[in-house]
C-alpha cells in the first residue's frame, strides 16, 4: 500500500467468530510493547456460547441446509481490517480459550516478560513459540483455584472456562529474495516413524523438544534448522545484489 507516495506494509485481517488478534508495537526509545490493534469477538446477541461461525455443511448432513445463509454470514457478518504495521510488530492470534481467560493487559505483560527490549532482530522462532506456550499455560491456570481457595478473575468471569486453546505468535519482518528462496515450496520424502503414526500441528514447540524427538528417531530432522540454513545460504548469494532486497515490503513470520 502506498501512503504519501511511499510503499508501506499493511496487515489484512479477516475474522469470523470469537477468536481474536492483537498487534503489539514497541514504544519509542526501545520501550515496552504496547497495544496498537485488537479485533473484537463476534457472538450472536453477545452470548458466549453462540459465536458467529461457519461450518462445512451440506444437504447430506442437514437436509434443510441453505448455502445462502453461510454466504450472508461471510458477506455481512465478517470483520475485515487493513492495519498499518512496522518491522518488529508482534502479532498474537488466539482462540476464545485464550482471550476468554486472559485480559489483554495480561497478554501484553506476558509478551513483555518474554520479548525483552534490546534483543537482536528478528526474534528467534523458539522465543515466539515459548511465548505462545506461556499464554496457553496462563489461560489454563485461570480455571484453577488460587491458594486462598478462590478462582482468579477472567474476562468471561471468575474461574474462566475450560476450553480448547490455540495461540500463534508471529513477528513482522522485511521480506527479501533470500526469504523467498529459503521458504520456497519443496518436496519431502516422508517416512513413517512407526506403524501407527499420528499427524498434527503444534505451533508452540521449542527447539529442545524438536531435538529430543530427533534423538528418539535418528531419521527425524529439525525443520527449523533446515530453514535457517537455507536462509543464511540465500542471504550470502544475494549480498552483492541490492535490487533483490526491498526494505519497504514486510511479512509476518
Amino acid at each position: 500500500t502506498r501512503i504519501h507516495g511511499k510503499l508501506h506494509p499493511m496487515l489484512a485481517v479477516f475474522s469470523v467468530g470469537d477468536c481474536e488478534l492483537i498487534v503489539l508495537r514497541r514504544l519509542p526509545g526501545n520501550g515496552p510493547l504496547g497495544l496498537v490493534f485488537q479485533t473484537e469477538m463476534q457472538r450472536i446477541d453477545g452470548h458466549v456460547q453462540t459465536p458467529l461461525q461457519i461450518a462445512r455443511v451440506d444437504d447430506r448432513i442437514d437436509p434443510d441446509f441453505q448455502e445462502e445463509i453461510t454466504l450472508d454470514v461471510i458477506s455481512s457478518g465478517s470483520a475485515v481490517h487493513c492495519v498499518s504495521v512496522y518491522e518488529g510488530d508482534i502479532v498474537i492470534m488466539g482462540s476464545d480459550g485464550v482471550f476468554d481467560n486472559l485480559f489483554v493487559d495480561e497478554v501484553i505483560d506476558l509478551a513483555n516478560s518474554v520479548l525483552l527490549p534490546g534483543r537482536p532482530k528478528p526474534v528467534h522462532e523458539a522465543l515466539l513459540g515459548h511465548l505462545s506456550k506461556r499464554l496457553v499455560e496462563a489461560s489454563h491456570m485461570k480455571t484453577e483455584r488460587l491458594s486462598n481457595g478462590h478462582f482468579p478473575e477472567a474476562p468471561i468471569g471468575l474461574g474462566g472456562k475450560t476450553d480448547d486453546t490455540s495461540c500463534i505468535v508471529s513477528e513482522v519482518v522485511p521480506w527479501t529474495a533470500a526469504h523467498s528462496k529459503a521458504w520456497a515450496p519443496r518436496r519431502r520424502s516422508w517416512q513413517w516413524l512407526s506403524p501407527f503414526a499420528v499427524c498434527g500441528a503444534n505451533v508452540a514447540v521449542d527447539d529442545g523438544e524438536l531435538e529430543s524427538e530427533r534423538t528418539r528417531h535418528s531419521k527425524y530432522k529439525n525443520p527449523r534448522i533446515g530453514r535457517e540454513a537455507n536462509l543464511a545460504h540465500a542471504q550470502r548469494d544475494d549480498d552483492d545484489d541490492d535490487d533483490d532486497d526491498d526494505p519497504s515490503s514486510c511479512t509476518v513470520s
